[in-house]
C-alpha cells in the first residue's frame, strides 16, 4: 500500500506541475554527479590514491570517508526535486575510486530506501578513478552492460603542464602515457541497455580525458571521446533506428567545444536535430551563463545529459525528455572566501561535495 501511495502521489504532484489536471504521468530523473575524489581511506598498490589515505596529503581518515558519503547520500536523494519527491531513478557519478565506495554510498541512511543497484568496471586510469551507474532495481532493469575502452595515443612521451590551467590532478601527464606505446590511460565509457518500466533505453557514461596540458594540447583526446561516444550511438541505432540512448557525464568540454558540437554532432534546439542525431538540452543553459564548474570566476557546463533525436518527439506514449536542469542548491554552494559562489568542495578544513554540480533531466509518459 504504502508504494501505491507514494506512486499515485508522484502522479498527482506532476499532473498540477505541467498544469495538465486532465493529464497524468508517470515520471523519472535521471542525473549524473562528479562525486570529486570518492575514495576509500585504503591504500592501493595498483594506483595513485597515496593522497587519499590517513597518511596522505589529505589527512584522509575514516570520519572525514563517512562524511563525505553523508554529503553525497543527501545530494543523491534531492537531485530533482521538488517536481519528482522521489530521488534519481537512474543516476551516473564519476571520479570513483572502486565498487567498494559505491556499496558504502548507497547503504546511506539517506539513500538505504531506494535500493540501488551498481554497475561499476574498474578502468585503466592511473589514478584508479572510475564511471559508474546506480539505479533503483524497482524501476530500471539493466540486462547488459560493458565498458568500451577510449584507446588515444601521445605523438610525444611527455605532456608539458600549461601553468595557465588549473591541475585538476587527474595526472593524465606523463604518468598516464606508457614510455612503450605513448597510450594515455583515461577512464573507459560504459555502457548499459536495460528496461525502464518495461521500455528499453541505453545509457552511456562519461569522464572524458581533462585539459592537462592545456584546453586547445588536450582537446583531441576529449574530441576522441566523443567520436566513440558517437560510434557507439551509430551502432545502436543501426540495430534499432528507434533506440533511447542516453550520453552523460563529466566532458571536461562544454556544450560549445569541439568534441561535442562537432565530434558527437549534438544540437541545441530540437527543430535542428535530424533523424539519428543527438540533442543537448544543457547549451541553452550555457548560453544564459550558467553552469556545474567553476575556474577563475568564469563558469561553465562540463556535466551534460544528451540524447537521441528519438526521445524528443511530442508524443508522452512512451518516456519522452521534458526538461533539464542543474541541481545547484545553496548548501552546495561555498558561502565565503575566495571561492565564494563556487560549488563547495572538499579543503583541508572541511568535508565539501564536489567541484562540480549535479546535473539531472526528466523522463515522462502519460498515463491513459
Amino acid at each position: 500500500m504504502q508504494i501505491i501511495k507514494f506512486r499515485l502521489y508522484l502522479i498527482m504532484l506532476f499532473s498540477i506541475s505541467l498544469q495538465a489536471q486532465s493529464k497524468k504521468y508517470i515520471i523519472h530523473t535521471v542525473a549524473f554527479y562528479n562525486f570529486e575524489n570518492l575514495f576509500d581511506t585504503n591504500n592501493d598498490i595498483n594506483t595513485n590514491d597515496d593522497e587519499w589515505t590517513p597518511t596522505g596529503a589529505q589527512h584522509w581518515t575514516e570520519e572525514k570517508y563517512h562524511q563525505k558519503l553523508k554529503n553525497l547520500s543527501r545530494v543523491i536523494a534531492e537531485i530533482g526535486t521538488p517536481e519528482n519527491p522521489n530521488a534519481p531513478t537512474i543516476i551516473g557519478g564519476s571520479e570513483i575510486e572502486n565498487r567498494g565506495v559505491l556499496e558504502d554510498l548507497i547503504k546511506e541512511p539517506k539513500l538505504l530506501p531506494f535500493d540501488y543497484g551498481i554497475i561499476h568496471f574498474d578502468s585503466p586510469d592511473k589514478r584508479g578513478i572510475d564511471v559508474a551507474l546506480l539505479y533503483q532495481k524497482k524501476y530500471f532493469k539493466p540486462t547488459s552492460f560493458s565498458n568500451i575502452p577510449l584507446l588515444i595515443y601521445k605523438k610525444k612521451a611527455v605532456i608539458k603542464e600549461d601553468k595557465n590551467e588549473e591541475p585538476d590532478n587527474e595526472l593524465e601527464d606523463k604518468r598516464e602515457i606508457a614510455k612503450d606505446n605513448n597510450r594515455v590511460f583515461t577512464r573507459d565509457q560504459l555502457l548499459i541497455t536495460g528496461f525502464l518500466e518495461g521500455e528499453e533505453i541505453t545509457i552511456i557514461v562519461n569522464h572524458w580525458p581533462s585539459r592537462s596540458g592545456g584546453e586547445k594540447a588536450s582537446s583531441q583526446f576529449r574530441e576522441a571521446a566523443g567520436r566513440l561516444n558517437r560510434k557507439i550511438i551509430d551502432s545502436l541505432q543501426r540495430i534499432n533506428p528507434n533506440a533511447k540512448v542516453f550520453t552523460m557525464g563529466d566532458l571536461n568540454d562544454g556544450p560549445f567545444n569541439k568534441s561535442v558540437k562537432i565530434a558527437l554532432g549534438a544540437k541545441a534546439k530540437k527543430a535542428e536535430v535530424p533523424e539519428f542525431g543527438v540533442f543537448n538540452p544543457f547549451e541553452e543553459m550555457a548560453n544564459k551563463g550558467m553552469g556545474t564548474i567553476a575556474f577563475r570566476d568564469s563558469w561553465d557546463i562540463f556535466d551534460q545529459i544528451m540524447m537521441t533525436q528519438s526521445v524528443i518527439k511530442p508524443d508522452y506514449a512512451t518516456f519522452m525528455f521534458w526538461k533539464a536542469g542543474i541541481f545547484n542548491r545553496s548548501f552546495l554552494v561555498q558561502t565565503s572566501g575566495q571561492y565564494k559562489g563556487y560549488p563547495l568542495r572538499h579543503s583541508q578544513t572541511e568535508v565539501g561535495f564536489s567541484d562540480h554540480f549535479p546535473v539531472y533531466i526528466y523522463l515522462i509518459k502519460e498515463i491513459k
